[in-house]
């Protein structure tokens, strides 16, 4: 049975919070959903696709007397929200985000959130390249991985709870250290973001002399790795500047592949082009297998 919420607070009502707003109505999980925003026009289209019940710019007044609270904006604004609501929030209340990195935003709740902490961070690995609360939809998160705060210091009771609330919109949850998910998202997700933009910068420095034939060339391979690309910039900004060691750990790892392949395609190395190959599919196959249907589109 799903927990039911009197009033949520879902402060950013963009692609996730309009999602989650849609799905928390569909499965009755909340009685009231309210949206913050900055801009009223977004919480108005929120409004519109019926994803929040009631509209707020003011972020205090927002989450006053809710039973649950979920930040769904931008990493690099999570910090400011958090500091923003500790002193209006109920003893009770419960408190979640959905950044895609953890470790500064959980350091920065430890520090003011009084223990046993009542936030606990979280991260749905869902998402699109599209934005907005007019592409929300309510089944965003069925079948997503979703990372939650693993630690001795917060209240067992607020993760359960948040634990409940993934699995009742359709996540799969994994509870994990904050550090150890923003080392592997640089990985999996953060460093393949900045690929996808290389990628398509690379192709798009020969549209000025050959504009036909770059277009007619764009085939699936293309499309597959580069869809990530049109991802709102301010996002992605946000996540390299919340994760800056690990990503700068990936990308230098990517450079000292990309460093090894040059020379062995500058020397004409079959052999060692054929073992990077072989390398990459293995890889590809042990980091999927048994992974089923547990990823998403655009996740981030």
């Amino acid at each position: 049975m799903n927990r039911h919420f009197d009033i949520v607070t879902i402060v950013g009502v963009g692609l996730l919070g309009g999602s989650l707003g849609l799905a928390l109505k569909a499965r009755s999980i909340a009685r009231t959903v309210r949206g913050v925003g900055r801009r009223q026009s977004s919480l108005d289209q929120a409004m519109k696709v019926g994803a929040i019940d009631t509209a707020f710019l003011n972020l205090e007044d927002a989450t006053e007397g809710a039973d649950l609270v979920v930040i769904c904006s931008p990493a690099g604004h999570v910090t400011e929200a958090l500091d923003g609501i500790l002193s209006v929030c109920s003893p009770r209340a419960i408190v979640t985000d959905v950044a895609s990195t953890k470790s500064l935003i959980c350091a920065r709740a430890r520090k003011t959130w009084p223990v046993p902490q009542r936030f606990v961070g979280s991260h749905p690995m869902a998402g699109s390249e599209k934005s907005g609360p007019e592409h929300a939809t309510p089944r965003l998160f069925e079948g997503c991985v979703t990372m939650v705060e693993a630690g001795g210091h917060i209240d067992a009771e607020a993760r359960r709870a948040v634990c409940e609330l993934w699995r009742s919109v359709g996540a799969h949850v994994v509870e994990m250290d904050p550090e150890v998910h923003d080392a592997i998202a640089a990985r999996t997700s953060h460093v393949p973001h900045l690929m996808a933009a290389c990628v398509s910068i690379l192709a798009a420095k020969e549209l000025e002399a050959y504009p036909c034939e770059v277009r007619a060339l764009i085939g699936p391979g293309f499309r597959d790795v580069t869809r990530i690309a049109e991802s709102r910039p301010e996002t992605w900004r946000d996540i390299c500047l919340t994760n800056r060691d690990a990503v700068l750990a990936g990308l230098d790892d990517m450079l000292a592949t990309l460093g090894r392949i040059r020379k062995a395609v500058d020397e004409s190395n079959g052999k060692d082009l054929e073992a990077f190959f072989d390398q990459g599919r293995i890889a590809r196959g042990e980091l999927l297998h048994d992974a089923g249907n547990n990823s998403s589109e655009g996740a981030v």
